[in-house]
């Protein structure tokens, strides 16, 4: 499956921003999808995780009660809804698939494919 992130940008401290991934490929909803980031210096981590039904959700601590990840199988289209936007959120954020892990599996390992990646900046 190829995949193509967008919805980064520039917002305040406190802001929003909603991230979208696009799959291509008929076989998107036997996918677990997942968001990760990386920040300048830092090894990529996993933010948020769903299943292939959207049934289980998996997040990173320091996320949890501000961003949502959710999917929409029939448009192909992965989303990952940033409320409450730290500087420590700023990072290049990329939208990951996998036919094989569960969304439990934070290594980068466990996915096939990825995404282009996508900017958000945080201003404090």
């Amino acid at each position: 499956v190829q995949l193509q992130a967008s919805g980064g940008g520039l917002v305040q401290a406190g802001g929003s921003l909603r991230l979208s991934c696009v799959a291509s490929g008929r076989t998107f909803s036997n996918y677990a999808l997942a968001w990760f980031r990386q920040a300048p210096g830092k090894e990529r981590a996993l933010v948020a995780a769903i299943s292939y039904s959207g049934g289980l959700t998996n997040y990173e601590d320091s996320v949890k009660g501000r961003f949502t990840i959710s999917r929409d199988n029939a448009k192909n289209a992965v989303y990952l809804q940033m409320n409450s936007l730290k500087p420590e959120d700023t990072a290049i954020y990329y939208c990951a698939a996998t036919l094989w892990a569960s969304v439990s599996a934070a290594r980068v390992s466990a996915y096939d494919s990825w995404g282009q990646g996508t900017q958000v900046t945080v201003s404090s």
